[in-house]
């Protein structure tokens, strides 16, 4: 009987901050999925992010098909930090007026 090659992990590295990353580049987990659940297909995440390789993207797209429950729970801690983080820049940064204020440094500086 033919014997099998070891099943390869899935190309994801965690980073120190806790974001999961992609076959060791910048891309990372977050960016693959949302254009996979957009309809993309592995090709067309390559040709967006081609550093990750088209194996990379099937292996990944595979690893999320396998554990979607927990992806998805790792996407959603994801949003909610970000909507956190959006909300305290917001507070401390109030995006109304920032146009003006910008054009009123460039004008000033002029």
């Amino acid at each position: 009987m033919m014997s099998l090659p070891a099943i390869d992990p899935a190309p994801l590295s965690i980073d120190t901050d806790g974001t999961v990353r992609v076959g060791g580049t910048r891309v990372t987990l977050d960016t693959v999925i949302h254009a996979f659940r957009d309809g993309a297909t592995p090709e067309e995440i390559v040709e967006q992010y081609p550093s990750i390789g088209l194996d990379i993207a099937y292996h990944v797209i595979g690893y999320y098909l396998k554990n979607r429950a927990t992806v998805d729970a790792y996407l959603a801690e994801r949003e909610q930090k970000h909507t956190r983080v959006k909300i305290e820049n917001e507070t401390r940064w109030k995006p109304a007026g920032t146009r003006e204020r910008l054009m009123a440094r460039r004008q000033a500086a002029g």
